[in-house]
C-alpha cells in the first residue's frame, strides 16, 4: 500500500458541543473600529490569548506585526472547538467536527520499500510531528495527505527517526532516505553560509508559525522595535535553529546586541525565565504554550505580542540526491492538489482545534 499512515473517520469529538445543523463555524470577519487582534479573539473564541490564531491565519495579510490590522480588512477565521460560529462564509459545523484522534500507524519495513519514495520525520515535535499525535501530527498528516494526493507511480513510505541530528547527514546527504520534514528555512539571500541553504532544497511551505517571546509576567518584557531588546539574554534550546537572530538586518547575536543564553530543554529555559536567568525564551508559539501548560506556568509566563519571526516549515532533499528536482516537483504537486480541494485547511482546522482545546 502507498498510504502508510490511515486516516479514520471513527466519529465525532467530545470537543464539540451538539449544534444545529444549520449553524456555521468560521468564515470571514470585516474589522471594526477599536479591533485588535486579542479584541477579536475575545469576541470570536471567547478567549483573548487565542490572537495568535488569528494572526497565523492571516500572516499574509497582515504581516509579522499584530498590530497592523486595519479598519475594513477582511480575516480568515479558522474554526476551533466550534466557534465561531455564524460568520459569512463558515463551514457546516457537522462538516467540521474533528474525528477522534487516531495514533499513527507505523508499518514494519522490508526490503521492497527501496524501491518506493522514502519520506524521514521524527517524533518529539508537537504539535507537527509525534507517534502519539492523531495521524502522527499536524506536518505529517498534510505530508501523508500531499503524497497520496500526488500518487508517485513507485509508492512512498514516511518513516521515524527519532535522532534528528541523524536527518541531515548521514540520511539525507547520503540519500539513504529521500524527503526530509519538518525543517525551518532560514532567510538564505542573507544567510548563504548557513548549512541548510548550503545543501539544501525546499519545498512550497507547508505550514507558517510564529515564533514568539516567553518572559516573566512579574518582569514583562515590552517589544515594539528591535531596540527594545537590546542587552537582554534570550534563551534558545538546545539544537534549535538561532539564524533566526541575524535575519532581516539584525544581526543581534553576530554584534553581541542580545546574549544567547542555551538551555537543554524548553523546560530548561522557562526555568531560567522564572530564576531570572535570562529575560526570555524564544519558542513557536505551539511548542511554548504546551510547555507552559505542562510545568504549570500559565498564569506566570507573559506571551509577548510583537513575534520575534514568522517561520515556515518545508519539506527538503539534499541537493546531491540524484532525483532531488523530481523528488520536490512531486511533493509540490501533492501540495497544490490539497489546497485547491480544501483538504489542506480541513486537516489544518481538525489538528488546531485538537491544539487548542489542550491550551
Amino acid at each position: 500500500m502507498r498510504r502508510l499512515i490511515a486516516a479514520a473517520v471513527l466519529g465525532v469529538s467530545a470537543l464539540w458541543a451538539q449544534a444545529s445543523a444549520a449553524q456555521t463555524c468560521g468564515g470571514m470577519y470585516t474589522v471594526q473600529p477599536g479591533d485588535s487582534l486579542s479584541v477579536i479573539a475575545d469576541r470570536l473564541y471567547k478567549n483573548a490569548g487565542m490572537w495568535t490564531a488569528i494572526h497565523n491565519r492571516n500572516i499574509a495579510a497582515i504581516g509579522p506585526k499584530p498590530g497592523s490590522i486595519r479598519v475594513g480588512m477582511r480575516l480568515e477565521i479558522t474554526c476551533l472547538n466550534g466557534l465561531p460560529v455564524g460568520l459569512e462564509g463558515g463551514r457546516a459545523l457537522s462538516a467540521s467536527a474533528p474525528t477522534e484522534a487516531t495514533p499513527v500507524q507505523i508499518v514494519a519495513g522490508n526490503a521492497t520499500v527501496r524501491q518506493r519514495i522514502n519520506l524521514l520525520t521524527g517524533d518529539d515535535f508537537e504539535p507537527f510531528t509525534g507517534k502519539s499525535l492523531h495521524n502522527g501530527g499536524l506536518l505529517t498528516d498534510l505530508v501523508n495527505a500531499a503524497m497520496t494526493e500526488a500518487n508517485p507511480a513507485q509508492g512512498f513510505a514516511i518513516h521515524w527517526v527519532d535522532h534528528w541530528a541523524a536527518h541531515f547527514d548521514p540520511l539525507l546527504s547520503n540519500a539513504l532516505l529521500d524527503i526530509g520534514f519538518p525543517w525551518y528555512k532560514p532567510n538564505c539571500a542573507e544567510l548563504p553560509d548557513n548549512y541548510r541553504c548550503q545543501n539544501l532544497l525546499f519545498s512550497d511551505p507547508l505550514f507558517e508559525t510564529l515564533t514568539l517571546m516567553f518572559a516573566d509576567a512579574a518582569r514583562p518584557v515590552s517589544f515594539g522595535s528591535d531596540e527594545d531588546l537590546y542587552g537582554k539574554s534570550i534563551c534558545r534550546p538546545k539544537g534549535y535553529d538561532t539564524s533566526i537572530f541575524n535575519e532581516n538586518g539584525r544581526n543581534w547575536l553576530r554584534e553581541d546586541k542580545i546574549t544567547l543564553v542555551v538551555g537543554a530543554t524548553p523546560g530548561d529555559c522557562f526555568d531560567m525565565v522564572l530564576e531570572g536567568k535570562a529575560d526570555g525564551v524564544v519558542l513557536n508559539e505551539f511548542t511554548g504554550r504546551d510547555k507552559m501548560k505542562e510545568m504549570g506556568i500559565v498564569e506566570r509566563i507573559q506571551v509577548v505580542p510583537q513575534p520575534i519571526s514568522i517561520q515556515s516549515h518545508h519539506v527538503v532533499v539534499h541537493k546531491s540526491h540524484p532525483q532531488a528536482q523530481e523528488l520536490l516537483a512531486i511533493v509540490n504537486t501533492g501540495l497544490r492538489g490539497i489546497r485547491e480541494d480544501g483538504s489542506y485547511q480541513a486537516i489544518v482546522e481538525d489538528h488546531l482545534a485538537r491544539v487548542w482545546a489542550g491550551f
